[in-house]
């Protein structure tokens, strides 16, 4: 073959593939929203790595596929390339009392909220930084009636920071139900780890708490910025 037949081939298959593409509709739709306390209306803290996921099954395919969709670590969250139609939709693998799926009609960009009762809310956290020591106050209040497995205070250079993504922890078993009168003090000395934790540099630290139960994940205070 010489090489204008092979240019014209090459051409050919290029316009061929470029035609296929052109048959099929772009994404006309999106599903956004947040995680929200059922009852004090605060957003439910989440983990950006192996957290919360939406999972949404489109109706009209069969068989059908089950896709999913990550929560940001302020517990919100965006999905804006999605179809109009019909879709099945349950959040999985949280850190709240599970909900129900429901089936909702996503049309341009919708809304949808979940109102949810976290497993523990970390009340009243306080991070501060004296020297090298760095001390976590907090209260629980839990709202099943599971042991809280462990309780923890991480840090990381990123600000989405948690049990799975952090430089350093320092962690406390409890394996009990927590008291809702006590103040809990984790500490974490900085210097122990100045191979890792660099100075000058901001870090973020996070204090979370995780439930005894199934698939459940840590839930969190905000994380804190704190220079080092």
């Amino acid at each position: 073959m010489n090489k204008i037949k092979l240019m014209l081939l090459i051409a050919g298959m290029i316009s061929l593939v470029s035609c296929s593409k052109d048959n099929y509709d772009a994404p006309n739709a999106g599903l956004h929203g947040s995680f929200i306390d059922d009852a004090t209306n605060e957003l439910v803290q989440q983990d950006i790595i192996g957290g919360t996921q939406i999972e949404f099954i489109e109706h009209g395919y069969d068989p059908f596929e089950i896709q999913t969709m990550i929560v940001k670590t302020d517990g919100t969250y965006a999905n804006s390339l999605m179809f109009a139609n019909t879709y099945t939709i349950q959040p999985k693998r949280g850190n709240f009392v599970e909900l129900a799926p429901q089936d909702l009609q996503v049309n341009g960009q919708t809304q949808l909220d979940f109102r949810v009762v976290p497993y523990i809310r970390v009340l009243q956290p306080s991070i501060t930084i004296a020297g090298t020591i760095v001390t976590a106050t907090f209260k629980l209040q839990q709202t099943v009636v599971n042991n809280v497995r462990k309780i923890g205070l991480y840090v990381h250079s990123d600000s989405r920071v948690g049990e799975p993504m952090r430089l350093v922890a320092s962690e406390q078993n409890l394996n009990a139900p927590s008291d809702p009168n006590t103040t809990y003090t984790l500490t974490m000395d900085v210097a122990a780890s100045s191979s890792i934790l660099k100075t000058g540099k901001n870090h973020y630290f996070r204090i979370g708490a995780l439930i005894d139960a199934g698939e459940a994940k840590p839930n969190y205070a905000p994380a804190v910025m704190i220079p080092l």
